[in-house]
């Protein structure tokens, strides 16, 4: 099998536009492998074979076993890279607001602008001009923003420790990474992303209270667009539970059965902690947000391979922009 005669080396991390995993795709492509007792692992997950590298589990080895050879050295940064990458997936909310995730691979991007007179299409008699919508780019840069930690160990420290446990630690780092990328997205959504496109604003009915009218007036008023998620702070998390319609029994049934939380009128709520505590965010998220993200999460390799481990920074960089200003709203507690 090819796999095991690959040259792996601190080089490969450095090839324009390609991920590690990437580059040894290339190389060693999983396509060969249908059939096999292999199918179904990537090009990664090949090499942690052929060193017998168990990185997970009760049996899972110590950190020196990647260092047992200068070609399973060239491994650790991917182990920590896809650690991290699932610290973020697991504490995903990203995911379920933004309607589409664009990468780059420089660090200056112009989202697009779409306008049209109106959003009926009527009826076009022979000769007269088609009502047009206008695709443009938007006048200023979407702003990118690193993200990361620091690692400080030494290999003398870890290099004893199981896998397992560096595992949890690595992805508390992407959790941390993801709950922040969280509070980047709510702040564009809320102000915008630099082109004029704040979020508008409306109050509750009643001082100090939220109501179920109140829900269904910004429904109403997101419209034609759909309310399908609600961002809401702990403090008004707990209003709207206290509200009878939320108390119905087919929504009470999808929480205990999945731990997501549904409206009465179909829309997903997401515990936020990162909003004001007067205030929630509706939006259809098929339409209003889009997560633009330059490369994948980067971690500084030489260092790692070289078993230099003090001051290994992890990063991710990403940004966020608007594409319909109008597919979002806050409703806000009115002041007493």
């Amino acid at each position: 099998m090819n796999y095991e005669n690959l040259r792996l080396e601190k080089g490969m991390y450095r090839v324009t536009g390609k991920s590690f995993t990437q580059v040894l795709e290339e190389l060693d492509p999983s396509i060969n492998y249908k059939g096999t007792h292999l199918e179904g692992l990537d090009a990664f997950q090949r090499q942690l074979k052929r060193f017998d590298i168990k990185v997970s589990g009760g049996e899972s080895d110590m950190v020196e076993k990647f260092f047992s050879t200068a070609d399973s050295a060239a491994l650790f940064p991917e182990y920590i890279s896809r650690a991290v990458r699932q610290g973020l997936e697991e504490n995903d909310a990203l995911s379920r607001i933004i309607a589409t995730k664009t990468k780059i691979n420089g660090l200056d991007y112009r989202t697009i602008e779409t306008t049209t007179a109106d959003l009926d299409l009527a009826e076009v008699d022979e000769g007269n001009v088609i009502e047009t919508t206008t695709i443009s780019t938007q006048e200023n840069l979407i702003n990118l923003t690193k993200r990361g930690r620091m690692l400080e160990a030494s290999y003398e420290a870890i290099r004893f420790q199981k896998l397992d446990l560096i595992t949890v630690t690595l992805k508390q780092i992407g959790a941390h990474i993801a709950t922040t990328l969280l509070g980047d997205a709510i702040n564009v959504l809320k102000s915008g992303d630099g082109n004029n496109n704040a979020i508008t604003t409306y109050n509750t009915s009643a001082a100090g209270s939220v109501t179920y009218s109140d829900l269904l007036s910004l429904w109403s008023a997101l419209s034609p667009y759909q309310l399908n998620c609600i961002l809401a702070s702990p403090e008004m998390m707990h209003k709207l539970l206290s509200i009878e319609e939320f108390r119905d029994s087919a929504a009470g049934l999808s929480f205990h059965a999945t731990g997501r939380l549904i409206t009465p009128f179909g829309a997903e709520l997401i515990n936020c902690n990162k909003l004001n505590k007067d205030e929630l965010i509706g939006l259809d998220r098929r339409y209003a947000l889009e997560m633009v993200q330059s490369g994948d999460v980067l971690v500084e390799s030489d260092k790692l391979i070289d078993r230099q481990i003090e001051r290994t920074a992890i990063t991710l960089i990403a940004g966020f922009s608007k594409i319909f200003t109008d597919a979002s709203a806050v409703l806000s507690k009115a002041n007493a």
